[in-house]
């Protein structure tokens, strides 16, 4: 059998360093799968092929608890409650989980990486001979004046995440440890410092659950798009089990409110009124 210029095109087209596929061959970053199974732990994977090498274990076990930080948050949270109403109406539970992960976007699951942005303008500041404090002071104006939102920082639901302690206690010792060199942690620091300044007697604004889990993913190394990739991931396992959990209740096109609500009527306005 010979090969021409258009096999090479084709074999060219989804060329990639992730994998080698062939038959009898299955490598990923080069590591035969069968080296793999039953040595590496699926966060080692994960950290693998997204940083094609293998993770030290202190740098696996940092991520992990991330990703373990952000798996669930209830039918509080849009994703869940899609993933839910889906699974009643008959799509199957890959399309039920599909359905939660789709609600994940720039407001909702996009705090991560838009921290991580935040952070990293702030270290890049701070690199040019600026003060933490005052280089997280600029830069948290310059965010404000175009939104009112800042990314990973207060939460509607919580007067302080239980989740932030533990991850920002992690990421203290891997600092000692020289695990990670701790200027986003510093960063996420000085921000929460700012936002509290003359907030005596107010409602604390405290880092939460994307704050705590940006420090850890940029301290690592990882890109900032790859903090919103890494969330989906970890928030996929709550989303299953939730759907899940729905399938076994059987109750068929759950709406997003009991029979017994009825939604408000509006009025539509008269035209030209």
């Amino acid at each position: 059998m010979t090969t021409g210029p258009q096999d090479g095109l084709v074999a060219q087209w989804w060329a990639t360093a992730v994998s080698r596929i062939e038959p009898g061959v299955i490598e990923l970053r080069e590591h035969p799968v069968q080296d793999l199974i039953g040595r590496t732990t699926f966060v080692e994977t994960i950290w693998l092929l997204l940083r094609g090498e293998l993770p030290r274990p202190e740098q696996a076990r940092l991520l992990e608890a991330a990703l373990v930080a952000g798996v669930d948050h209830g039918p509080q949270a849009p994703s869940i409650a899609a993933a839910r109403m889906a699974a009643t109406c008959g799509v199957g539970l890959n399309s039920a989980v599909a359905t939660g992960v789709n609600m994940l976007g720039d407001v909702h699951g996009g705090a991560g990486q838009q921290c991580v942005e935040l952070l990293t303008e702030i270290t890049q500041q701070h690199a040019q001979g600026g003060e933490f404090e005052l280089a997280a002071a600029e830069v948290v104006d310059r965010w404000r004046s175009r939104s009112r939102y800042l990314p990973g920082f207060g939460h509607r639901f919580h007067p302080r995440d239980p989740r932030r302690d533990p991850l920002l206690a992690l990421v203290d010792r891997a600092v000692a440890d020289g695990l990670v060199e701790g200027a986003h942690l510093r960063a996420a620091r000085a921000v929460e410092s700012y936002l509290n300044r003359g907030r005596e007697g107010k409602k604390p604004v405290p880092m939460n659950i994307d704050g705590a889990t940006a420090v850890i993913y940029a301290e690592l190394g990882f890109a900032a798009p790859l903090a919103r990739g890494l969330f989906v991931l970890s928030r996929s396992v709550g989303i299953l089990a939730h759907a899940w959990e729905e399938t076994g209740q059987g109750r068929r096109n759950k709406s997003p409110m009991p029979p017994s609500m009825v939604p408000v009527h509006l009025a539509v306005p008269t035209r030209g009124a």
